[in-house]
């Protein structure tokens, strides 16, 4: 046996092995605010939700994000920020350029149908396109960014509703329900009565 190796205890069975082999190959994720700490001053790295609560104090959510500069090449890119590609949070994206702020619209491709072929040969690319770093991380949740949003049944009426990101949805979805007007009154009808260990409730009278 080399020097500076020590042969591991036999693994048990393959589910032992399954288990042995995801650990470690497992991704411990940057910890931060946002992208920008993520690469470059992390609270801390975690590789399951509930650690990476533990190192931030509160919530979390796991999220990927597009940071840095474009290049033109993927060999540009990397040659730029290989630095941040080890341990594989962090890998090289190809994504259409912006146009004025805005990623442009591809127009969908239609089927041809012609000499076997169901789509035509491409001969240019639809859209120009860029090489971009894409962080994964475990952002640490500011409870300030949702606390002015309004209950999904009123927000989605509305035009500003069709502008929320997929945070500012999924927030809605787990805000409590709070009531629009005050609660009125149990409407009591003829065949129901008010349980006596629950005058709150009320059930039909069998």
């Amino acid at each position: 046996m080399s020097a500076g190796y020590a042969r591991s205890a036999p693994l048990a069975n393959a589910a032992d092995e399954r288990l042995y082999g995801s650990l470690m190959n497992a991704i411990l994720y940057p910890v931060a605010p946002n992208a920008e700490a993520a690469l470059s001053a992390p609270a801390g790295r975690a590789m399951r939700e509930r650690e990476a609560k533990a190192i931030a104090g509160r919530d979390v959510e796991f999220v990927s994000e597009d940071v840095g500069p474009a290049f033109e090449t993927a060999e540009a890119a990397e040659a730029a920020l290989g630095k941040y590609l080890e341990g594989g949070a962090a890998r090289l994206r190809e994504v259409v350029a912006k146009v004025k702020g805005r990623t442009p619209v591809i127009a969908p491709v239609r089927p041809v149908f012609e000499k076997g072929h169901r789509w035509p040969t491409v001969h240019q690319p639809l859209a120009k396109t860029v090489w971009r770093l894409s962080i994964s991380y475990w952002r640490i949740v500011d409870p300030a960014r949702f606390a002015e949003l309004e209950q999904a049944r009123k927000a989605r009426k509305t035009v500003v509703g069709e502008d929320l990101s997929a945070e500012a949805l999924r927030a809605l979805a787990r805000q409590p329900l709070h009531p629009v007007k005050p609660q009125q009154p149990l409407d009591v009808g003829l065949f129901e009565y008010r349980l006596p260990e629950a005058p709150d409730i009320v059930i039909p009278d069998e």
